[in-house]
């Protein structure tokens, strides 16, 4: 078995005195593993870290074998990446959030998207917004996506402005109102592309929206803890933002 692709590095753990198991995110095949022979040596080293785009060829003698990577690097953006709180935070959040979906499971659309983000992480007031919008496209490949384009309550497809907490739908100014301390707040950038996230205190409720949807289909359902990276991630974004008027404390931001 062989095949080639292209991919991103999200995780190594050691196998052997000199060989390391590259967990990677491709196009056509999903997150995969592979060993990678020499991969500890100084000529890999460098190329198999987390965020770096490769070029990859996989042999097996069966497709269900662990198989082996010959690697090439296509993209080394890893040591920019690592210039930052947001971009160090930001590759390990989206890289567990990769590790949710099952092995070997094609995701195309996530793949590009994680390269697109990563190559935006140095850009601060886009890093948190496209990573808001990265784990919507999670949830939905995993099946919860959030339905944003009309009111759940009267179909309407304007001043959507909240979203049910019950059933992820968008929910206007006018059907919320009664129900408003319930539910959670829409920023208008999820909904119209042209509409720039502008300040922390807005970015704070999309991490909340997408937040509470991952709790609550993904982490509490698995029962398993909610990725450290994610919190250390939205602290940094919402740290690059400027605040709104009044200034909220970066704990309340979220909540």
């Amino acid at each position: 078995m062989e095949w080639r692709d292209e991919g991103i590095i999200l995780g190594l753990r050691k196998h052997g005195e000199t060989s390391v198991i590259a967990e990677v995110m491709t196009h056509a095949h999903g997150r995969h593993l592979g060993i990678v022979r020499g991969g500890r040596s100084k000529r890999l080293q460098p190329v198999l870290q987390p965020g770096n785009s490769v070029d990859l060829v996989w042999r097996a003698r069966l497709d269900e074998h662990l198989g082996q990577y010959q690697v090439e690097v296509l993209n080394a953006r890893a040591g920019r990446l690592m210039e930052s709180a947001i971009g160090v935070h930001g590759v390990q959040a989206m890289a567990a959030l990769l590790r949710l979906l099952p092995e070997r499971d094609s995701h195309p659309r996530l793949h590009d998207a994680f390269a697109v983000i990563l190559d935006s992480l140095d850009t601060p007031e886009q890093a948190g917004a496209l990573y808001v919008r990265f784990e919507l496209a999670v949830l939905e490949d995993l099946g919860f996506g959030l339905d944003l384009s009309a009111c759940a309550a009267t179909g309407v497809r304007t001043e959507l402005i909240y979203v049910s907490p019950k059933s992820g739908r968008a929910v206007s100014a006018a059907a919320g109102a009664p129900w408003a301390e319930r539910m959670l707040a829409l920023p208008q950038f999820l909904t119209d592309r042209d509409c720039p996230c502008t300040n922390a205190e807005v970015l704070g409720q999309a991490f909340r929206l997408t937040g509470y949807f991952l709790d609550r289909h993904v982490f509490e359902a698995r029962g398993i803890e909610p990725p450290i990276s994610r919190e250390s991630f939205c602290t940094a974004a919402l740290r690059a933002m400027p605040p709104a008027d009044p200034v909220l404390p970066e704990t309340e931001l979220m909540k």
